[in-house]
């Protein structure tokens, strides 16, 4: 089977938000009940994910022209934080995480970030090990607004 995987930015022209929703509250659902508090996901609709889109620079894999992932950056002062990374379950396993990491730091260095930075949850033990077979370090361990024990961890990328 031939597998064309195509990575691009959301323009203006983009118009699937319907779509790109529900491939990120999809790929976020095993999260229900794991990790507390609930995950920001939930808080995203239609028309946050558009302004998300208009303030942060959204990147979004289509796998023989249908929507299999997607990311969005944010620049910070000295880093691009990655944030919403997600790859439908039918689609994980086919690099595409990888390219849409590889796409961000190219856009990392463009900028000029010296990292990448992300935040994943601390009971997320599978997502830290795939940071980090992706090169990223733990770097601090935070708390959520209210809790008293570390409720997330943040992992940065070196570029330079």
């Amino acid at each position: 089977m031939n597998m064309s995987i195509v990575i691009r930015q959301i323009d203006q022209s983009y118009s699937h938000y319907e779509e790109l929703l529900a491939l990120i509250m999809a790929s976020f659902a095993y999260m229900d009940g794991v990790i507390d508090p609930p995950s920001s996901a939930h808080r995203l609709t239609i028309g946050s994910m558009k302004d998300k889109a208009r303030d942060e620079i959204g990147l979004i894999a289509e796998l023989n022209g249908n929507l299999v992932g997607c990311a969005f950056l944010r620049p910070e002062p000295e880093f691009l934080y990655l944030g919403k990374l997600a790859v439908a379950a039918e689609a994980q396993g086919k690099g595409i995480g990888g390219r849409l990491l590889a796409e961000g730091e190219a856009i990392a260095q463009r900028l000029g970030k010296r990292a990448l930075r992300l935040e994943t949850r601390i009971e997320l033990t599978g997502n830290h090990e795939r940071f980090g077979a992706w090169g990223f370090v733990r770097t601090a361990e935070k708390s959520h607004a209210g809790y008293d024990r570390p409720t997330y961890i943040e992992m940065q990328k070196r570029l330079t």
